[in-house]
């Protein structure tokens, strides 16, 4: 059965297509053109019949003024909609996908389509009713991804499918909308993921999204031959990846990782032992230090040296004769090189180093975590961790007491067995004899400053007799009798110097860091790219005006000069170059648009860095007055405050714009840019 009447959420003006200002010669003149322009897409002549009358009234109505005059009355009071019978149905749904009305268009369409009103099968309304649907869904999800909604734009494809699907029709349309889904994959993920955390839901599909276009892909590698649909190769996948990294927070990187490291990704290890590096450091957790230790030292990698990071890893977990090993037999020639020429001693060449490596490579790029807050003393004062590394002592799974040394150990950390665990007192000998053996190891690793401090050996000494012979109680009575007690005092100011002095070495430690700094930018251990203040600094002497296009008919290498200029001022602009005239190239609404983003960043104290590359241009409309064409664009740009810090950073590897250009009397010039069409 068909519905009675169709009501639509439009006003005649916008049915027609004229301003509200408009006379009654410009309405007939718009109705004109709208009747010799029928769309094309292939509705049957009954539906354009429909769009036709529909058309006719609205003018009729716009053309008379005593009923135009009470039209528009009755819209200031807040009439809105038009009611049409049902045997315009077809036509007034056209006129609504025309208007740019495309979501209520399809969301109305696909009613249409249900029972009870659904039209006989094989019907020309059937038809019709399809192919309107499939129009607006296509051009409702356009406008979606053109205001960055793209899950949204996913979620009215998906509907269109399943319509097209269950009607058994337009099969190229269908193939079309599966397509266009696939492409939006990577949009999608990053829509989801850059949710609040507060919205699990969305958070959850995004993750669910990521991890199966991964595994899809043979993880991050790509090592499956297998097509990408959504268009990525494997560079523009990593550079899509990087940017979903700061998405996420470290537990999500930690599960996903760990999952696709188990699919066969080694790349994915080590990503996995850099996530539990930042987690354990950050939230105060040495036992994921420990987990990522083991990882590491079971990674495998073509080119990567881990003796460095497995040094800085046991650094961390206080184990300072294991970390000097690692670090002096890395076959780095820059590090060793930098490290023999270091100003101070090896253990603060050792802390500095770590300290750059948390900074640089492993705090950065995740939601959860500052990776500007990397403080060495405040992570070996931390209760849990000194609770961690001193369990670790007692059980006899280190060689010494957590005195900010240790010798090296690969045995996993199982934190709910430490405390069950019950070490005998061969053990306990042994533990006991390489700590007197390694005495002189200990003062000269830690140089000069320890050698002062030999009030500190007498007390070790002591607290280390006291625990030989503590094996036998008995014996410790019968021969020194009351010396216990003194020794057991003597043992507590031992431990409380000891405090003490680590405090006093961090803070040496920490006056080196300019120095340490200094060197590992000499040596190239740190890279600090200037690229885009020299941008700054070039540009900012820059005076440009482009050349007018002025050919009649300006092939596709003067069209793709234009833009290229367009993008290219445009970027100097909103770097800060005023030496920039876009007016040969572009109309004034575009530039009045331009210099209000501008002025913002001025207002602002922001500046904005942006770079892009043409990947493909194709001319696809032609008139001797608008050009219209079709661009794919590999776009990133960086938004920096006037301290010169990175506030927002936006990587697409593949852009779609659509730009229009107009003839002037003079030139061609730039009139309109769609991103995402």
């Amino acid at each position: 059965m068909a519905l009675t009447s169709l009501e639509l959420p439009i006003d005649h003006f916008r049915l027609l297509g004229v301003s509200p200002s408009a006379d009654a010669e410009a309405v007939l003149r718009a109705l004109q053109v709208r009747l010799d322009h029928s769309p094309e897409e292939g509705f049957t002549r009954e539906a354009l019949i429909q769009r036709a009358e529909l058309l006719r009234l609205s003018a009729d109505l716009l053309a008379d003024t005593g009923r135009r005059e009470e039209y528009e009355a009755a819209l200031l009071q807040g009439a809105y909609g038009l009611e049409f019978s049902s045997n315009k149905e077809v036509g007034g749904l056209i006129l609504l996908w025309e208007a740019n009305v495309a979501y209520e268009a399809f969301k109305l369409a696909s009613e249409a389509l249900q029972p009870p009103q659904a039209p006989a099968l094989g019907s020309s309304r059937e038809a019709d009713l399809t192919l309107v649907a499939a129009l607006a869904c296509k051009s409702a999800s356009i406008q979606e991804q053109e205001d960055r909604h793209y899950e949204s734009a996913a979620e009215l494809l998906q509907e269109g499918i399943k319509l097209l699907q269950r009607m058994g029709k337009l099969s190229e349309q269908r193939s079309s909308f599966e397509a266009e889904l696939n492409s939006l994959l990577p949009y999608r993920i990053l829509d989801l993921l850059s949710r609040d955390l507060g919205k699990d839901s969305s958070r959850q599909e995004g993750l669910r999204l990521l991890n199966d276009f991964v595994v899809r892909r043979g993880g991050l590698e790509g090592k499956k031959a297998f097509k990408d649909q959504t268009g990525l190769e494997q560079p523009e996948f990593e550079l899509f990846f990087q940017q979903i990294r700061g998405y996420l927070t470290a537990q999500e990187q930690i599960d996903l990782f760990s999952h696709w490291r188990k699919k066969g990704s080694k790349d994915s290890g080590f990503l996995c032992v850099l996530s539990l590096t930042a987690a354990g450091f950050s939230y105060r957790k040495p036992e994921r230090l420990w987990e990522a230790r083991k990882r590491l030292e079971n990674l495998n990698l073509d080119g990567l040296d881990p003796l460095p990071l497995l040094g800085c890893l046991d650094l961390l977990l206080a184990d300072i004769d294991s970390a000097k090993n690692r670090f002096l037999a890395s076959p780095d020639g820059l590090l060793q090189d930098w490290l023999s020429n270091y100003p101070a001693d090896s253990l603060a060449a050792f802390c500095d180093y770590c300290r750059d490596w948390l900074r640089r490579d492993v705090l950065p790029g995740y939601k959860d975590i500052n990776a500007n807050n990397v403080d060495l003393e405040a992570w070996f004062s931390d209760r849990d961790v000194q609770e961690f590394v001193d369990r670790l002592d007692r059980r006899g799974l280190r060689s010494r007491p957590f005195s900010f040394l240790s010798s090296t150990s690969s045995e996993d950390f199982p934190s709910q067995r430490l405390e069950e665990e019950d070490v005998s007192n061969d053990v306990k000998d042994n533990d006991f004899k390489a700590k007197t053996e390694d005495r002189a190891s200990f003062k000269s690793s830690l140089g000069p400053l320890l050698r002062r401090l030999n009030l500190y050996d007498f007390l070790k000494s002591l607290r280390d007799e006291l625990i030989k012979s503590s094996r036998s109680v008995n014996r410790v009575r019968n021969r020194f009798g009351s010396i216990v007690f003194i020794l057991i005092i003597l043992m507590g100011f031992s431990a409380a110097f000891a405090l003490l002095f680590q405090r006093y070495r961090f803070s040496y430690f920490q006056t080196k860091q300019s120095q340490v700094l200094e060197a590992i930018k000499k040596k190239n251990l740190v890279k600090e790219s200037s690229k885009d203040a020299n941008s700054v600094a070039v540009l900012n002497n820059e005076i440009t005006i482009f050349k007018l296009l002025k050919s009649n008919e300006p092939n596709e290498i003067e069209i793709r000069g234009l833009i290229e200029s367009w993008l290219s001022g445009k970027a100097k602009i909103l770097l800060g170059n005023e030496g920039i005239s876009l007016s040969n190239i572009a109309r004034p609404k575009l530039l009045k648009k331009l210099n209000e983003e501008r002025n913002k960043d001025i207002k602002d104290s922001n500046k904005q860095v942006i770079n892009t590359r043409i990947i493909s241009l194709k001319i696809v409309k032609r008139t001797s007055k608008r050009i219209e064409i079709v661009t794919v664009i590999d776009y990133i740009d960086k938004r920096y405050n006037s301290a010169g810090k990175i506030i927002s950073e936006t990587k697409i590897p593949r852009l779609n714009v659509t730009y229009i250009l107009g003839r002037d009397p003079d030139a061609w010039r730039l009139h309109a840019y769609i991103s995402g069409s």
